[in-house]
């Protein structure tokens, strides 16, 4: 990269809370090559939608379990 990109990458680090994410890392020509991208952490309310989407599908998961059950 160069020098200018480099610290742009930093001051929208360093300003908007912005996160570096390597996506992927790879060779050519010898040389070690990182994809980079820029991405935001998620808010509070996504995570607690995530968090109760997952429970609500383990209890799901855990009810058709029980049901279909061989009692033997």
């Amino acid at each position: 990269m160069h020098k200018r990109e480099i610290r742009r990458l930093i001051s929208k680090i360093e300003e908007r809370g912005l996160t570096l994410v390597p996506l992927s890392i790879y060779f050519k020509n010898g040389k070690a090559k990182i994809e980079l991208a820029l991405a935001r952490g998620k808010k509070t309310y996504d995570k607690r939608k995530d968090i109760a989407k997952r429970d609500s599908d383990r209890d799901a998961q855990r009810e058709l379990k029980s049901k279909y059950r061989i009692k033997g």
